[in-house]
């Protein structure tokens, strides 16, 4: 675990961005034009390359209270001090209050970790990554697509239910509630709803496009 983890409460370089859920472990990449976040960079980068992503919430016109720490891995400087960065998720934090909001916002943050459990979690990823593998499969039957699972995809129950939250596709705000959730269960118990439904969606439209498609 990072070492920064060892502090309970830290200030934090924070950039809210809209439709953007970081997970832990999750690789983010940003284009930073705009000059106040030009600023931030230039700062992070001299110190420990640290600031908390949040979700814009564009509903309540605020961020959200729950983001996730991203570590800067790589970064290239472009004309006009533009920058193109490469960004790895750490620990999950909460905004406990804005310490200031310019030039850019500085939050007081703790991080926050899932509950530990007695509770043996591998059946559960087991059967979350089947209903992965099978979305998947109708996937690739429909799109007539060779689309396959990537070799790296984390078996860990933590680290998959991170991972399945991360490449959910156009539901910011699920992505939001997953990465707020303190439990692993609960995490990859709600990703297996989505899955189930979705897996549910393609076979009906599977099975309608093999109707009407058959000689």
């Amino acid at each position: 675990m990072a070492s920064s983890s060892s502090i309970a409460v830290r200030e934090l370089p924070l950039f809210p961005l809209p439709e953007v859920v970081l997970f832990p472990g999750r690789p983010l990449p940003l284009h930073i034009f705009e000059f106040r976040y030009r600023i931030m960079m230039n700062t992070i980068l001299e110190t420990d390359r640290r600031f908390g992503v949040l979700m814009w919430d564009q509903v309540q016109g605020k961020p959200a209270a729950v983001g996730c720490c991203a570590e800067i891995v790589r970064f290239q400087r472009l004309p006009d001090d533009r920058m193109k960065i490469q960004t790895i998720g750490q620990q999950r934090f909460r905004v406990l209050e804005y310490v200031r909001e310019k030039p850019y916002r500085v939050g007081l943050v703790e991080w926050i970790e899932d509950h530990p459990t007695d509770q043996d979690l591998r059946p559960l990823a087991g059967n979350v990554a089947q209903l992965l593998q099978d979305v998947v499969r109708l996937s690739a039957k429909l799109t007539e697509q060779d689309i396959e699972l990537p070799e790296t995809m984390p078996d860990l129950p933590l680290e998959l239910s991170y991972w399945i939250a991360s490449n959910l596709y156009g539901v910011a705000d699920e992505k939001q509630s997953l990465l707020e959730m303190q439990s692993t269960a609960a995490r990859l118990e709600r990703e297996a709803e989505i899955l189930t439904s979705t897996r549910n969606y393609l076979a009906a439209r599977t099975v309608l496009k093999e109707t009407f498609t058959d000689p």
